[in-house]
């Protein structure tokens, strides 16, 4: 599988040896700007005229097509030819993420379909796809960033990039793969970590059931088996494995242990899936957050997630790793990951290496969160429900394909919210997310909105960008508002919910603009950064970040920082990396900079 991009299992947390990578060229597809193509009868076709290299959404270079303008509508075709030896076997299609609503066709006849352009999905092709047989496979896709119904993140609702908005993705931009699977196998099974207790708690989800099933977890630890349990397979109800030798995830101490699955029926092995996790715990006393149950300070980096040849889609496997490796060498110990779902391979990596992040979803592009970017456009109520109505749906995906991943600790479902016309739909939309996160995952802790406008949440998060140390101070200690509680509002505070003391977070900070002359030069001539040119050395660019990051470290209820940001993306130009991953100062610098409290809990 060498020859073809992106080869390795994509979805590491949940593996089975026998599948088949459908990534490459083997592709084809055809742009429908006319919006004609079901009436043409693409979904039935045999072929397209052009190759697309997939994953690499058709933006991309990497895909081949390197169209930038909008795509509304386009059509993807591939021949599935499915193995004569899956006989008795469920067929499963399964997409990583596909940008935004697609319906999937063979020969003609409709096998599936899918709303949401940054949850995995899966097509069962089981009796439409024949072992032994060739099909015509087209999927279609639909997608509209400037609809204000679909979550899109950073994607530019204009034609070109421009702010903090870039390059859009459209279509498939995730590995897609076939995998044959028993009739009665898992379908997946949910991983709650339980440290004090020293256990592991497990829920599986079958594709179907019977009487006669047993399902047996084994945990490992170093290829030694140190914890297992047996029961009844049956879908939804819990089983829990106590374990015999207890090592804490934790940054600096990155262990995992291996789990495997295996299901029967009446004795007779029909599944067997292989695993891991890690043995972790994230909680708030007070106003601090502790990780293992030690106070645990925040030093985070915002990742946009973007790539030069790729867009949202990482170029090679080692890419994922290597923003992460040069994350921890410039002194972070985690990272928000902003307005982006990243892939299954992104969060093993960071499972791996001891890498905190916290999980968000793409929210901007949903009327009902905030105003679509000043384009004047009446909507309506019908219109807020419908975006929320998506919204919810997604964020329910979302939240239940990356919740095994024990370097993720908290979500952040919204970004940077404001009401519009109506206060109490405000409220009540951002209670209802908060209180939906919470009941598909009470063990972490929920930051309803990061910055703006807080109704309901865990941790008070600020987005407090201020050129210098003074000012960044008086901001976090209420002082440039005339007010006692941290606030950063973007209308009276007396609207919304007042400070109760929960941790308190600067989750957006920084973003000082500055290109050293040896490293790079403009990405485009709407370059920006927060602080224009100002900065003219390297000496300059260090000491700004210093005196901030000493300031938050010298507020005696602080519990963490978020910098502006990882990487320069396309004009934005204010990341501690270029956009091809170089430094901008040594890295130990860099570190010194950031690691200013030599007592922050590693």
């Amino acid at each position: 599988m060498t020859d073809i991009p992106r080869p390795e299992y994509p979805r590491p947390q949940f593996v089975r040896n026998e599948w088949i990578n459908l990534n490459g060229t083997a592709w084809t597809f055809e742009f429908d700007f006319g919006k004609s193509g079901i009436a043409r009868g693409c979904h039935k076709a045999t072929g397209f005229d052009t190759a697309i290299n997939v994953p690499f959404c058709p933006e991309s270079t990497l895909s081949g097509i390197g169209h930038t303008d909008f795509i509304e509508q386009l059509f993807y075709h591939r021949k599935l030819e499915i193995p004569a030896d899956w006989e008795g076997k469920r067929i499963l299609l399964h997409f990583g993420a596909v940008d935004y609503e697609c319906v999937g066709y063979l020969n003609g006849v409709e096998v599936g379909r899918h709303t949401g352009g940054s949850s995995s999905f899966t097509f069962d092709l089981t009796g439409k796809a024949l072992p032994g047989n060739t099909y015509d496979f087209v999927l279609f896709v639909k997608d509209d960033v400037r609809s204000g119904n679909q979550m899109s993140g950073k994607q530019s609702p204009r034609y070109e990039s421009h702010g903090c908005f870039y390059t859009r993705v459209t279509g498939i931009w995730q590995t897609v793969w076939l995998e044959p699977v028993a009739m009665y196998g898992l379908k997946r099974c949910f991983i709650t970590p339980d440290l004090d207790n020293g256990m592991f708690h497990f829920k599986p989800e079958l594709y179907q059931e019977k009487p006669g099933m047993r399902l047996q977890i084994k945990v490992k630890a170093g290829g030694q088996e140190v914890g297992s349990a047996e029961m009844a397979a049956v879908s939804g109800m819990s089983c829990s494995v106590a374990l015999s030798f207890i090592n804490a995830w934790a940054p600096g101490n990155p262990f995992l242990y291996d789990i495997e699955y295996t299901l029967t029926d009446n004795g007779t092995v029909i599944d067997q899936v292989s695993s891991y996790c890690g043995l972790r715990k994230i909680h708030i006393e007070g106003n601090k957050v502790f990780l293992n149950n030690k106070q645990f300070y925040f030093r985070l980096v915002l990742d946009q997630g973007f790539y030069r040849t790729g867009i949202w889609t990482a170029p090679t496997d080692a890419d994922l790793k290597q923003d992460i490796e040069l994350s921890m060498a410039c002194g972070f110990n985690g990272a928000r990951l902003h307005q982006k779902v990243f892939e299954d391979r992104f969060h093993y990596w960071a499972d791996k290496l001891g890498y905190i992040t916290w999980g968000e979803s793409p929210s901007w592009g949903v009327y009902f969160l905030a105003p679509r970017w000043g384009d004047g456009v009446a909507h309506t109520m019908e219109q807020y429900w419908c975006s929320y109505g998506r919204f919810k749906m997604e964020w329910r995906e979302i939240m239940e394909q990356c919740t095994n991943h024990p370097s993720i600790v908290a979500w952040s479902p919204a970004n940077e919210t404001a009401h519009m016309e109506r206060i109490d739909y405000y409220k009540s939309t951002l209670t209802d997310i908060y209180d939906m996160t919470k009941l598909i995952d009470p063990t972490r802790p929920c930051n309803e909105t990061s910055g703006y406008h807080h109704v309901k949440t865990d941790l008070w998060t600020v987005h407090a960008y201020r050129k210098d140390a003074e000012s960044l101070k008086k901001t976090l200690t209420g002082e440039e508002q005339g007010s006692k509680y941290p606030v950063f509002m973007l209308t009276p505070a007396f609207e919304y919910e007042a400070y109760k003391g929960q941790p308190y977070i600067n989750d957006e900070f920084g973003g000082f603009m500055y290109l050293p002359p040896d490293k790079t030069g403009r990405f485009a001539e709407n370059t920006w950064g927060y602080y224009g040119m100002e900065i003219k050395n390297d000496d300059e660019f260090l000491a700004k970040i210093k005196e901030q990051t000493i300031v938050m470290a010298e507020l005696p209820d602080f519990s963490g920082y978020c910098y502006t940001q990882l990487t320069d993306v396309e004009q934005e130009q204010n990341g501690v990396l270029t956009y091809d991953r170089v430094p901008k100062a040594p890295l130990q610098k860099l570190r010194d900079a950031f690691c200013v409290n030599p007592e922050w809990f590693e």
